[in-house]
């Protein structure tokens, strides 16, 4: 194997985003987050902003549920009508995933790049859980919000994640069947995370 891309999915306050850093460091690669809204502007030439606003949540309105829009690959071109589409954004970052899946191992954070990246054989989706109590501590110390709104905070942001993730693909972010390894953070702690995965990839991959 080559190159070898994780995928994290992960619960607000489960400390995903710091198990992928970690790992990251660990594996000696690249790191994506909020860098693949930079490459998505990058390859489209839409503003970075607009990615931005839809980045990994549905804007509509809470009266209107959006129908779902199961990701195919297709790509609007610039003399579209709906070129700047949400849709056409997500494709937009989608096919900066499969580009980044060709050329090199890294670690992607969220943005449905487990669905998008499903067919690839070089590719281990994780999600990262953990119980409210850890993730409640965790997010306090992130967020400058008021202890008795963070459950409610919690709880949005994953229901945004949620929506997103569910319109892209047709399927249930939290079910675990999409998912090579589902691991509580809260249980085992960042750092036996990080080596549950590169034990994972060790098993599956080889040295």
């Amino acid at each position: 194997m080559e190159n070898v891309v994780v995928t994290i999915n992960r619960q607000y306050g489960s400390g995903g985003k710091t198990i992928g850093k970690m790992l990251s460091e660990k594996m000696g690669v690249k790191y994506y987050n909020r860098e693949i809204v930079k490459l998505a502007s990058e390859e489209s030439g839409i503003d970075e902003a607009m990615f931005a606003k839809v980045d990994e949540k549905m804007v509509s309105s809470s009266f209107f549920k959006p129908k779902k829009n199961v990701y195919s690959g297709e790509l609007k071109t610039p003399d579209s009508y709906d070129f700047t589409s949400d849709d056409n954004l997500f494709n937009y970052q989608a096919k900066v995933l499969k580009q980044l899946a060709e050329k090199e191992s890294c670690v992607i954070i969220g943005r449905c790049a487990n669905f998008i990246l499903k067919d690839y054989k070089n590719v281990v989706s994780v999600f990262v859980h953990a119980d409210p109590d850890f993730c409640r501590e965790q997010a306090l110390a992130r967020v400058s919000i008021p202890e008795k709104e963070i459950d409610r905070f919690i709880e949005k942001t994953d229901k945004f994640r949620a929506e997103y993730y569910k319109y892209h693909t047709g399927r249930q972010w939290f079910d675990l069947r999409g998912y090579d390894l589902c691991l509580d953070s809260g249980k085992l702690g960042f750092e036996k995370c990080v080596d549950e995965i590169l034990a994972y990839i060790r098993v599956r991959f080889g040295e």
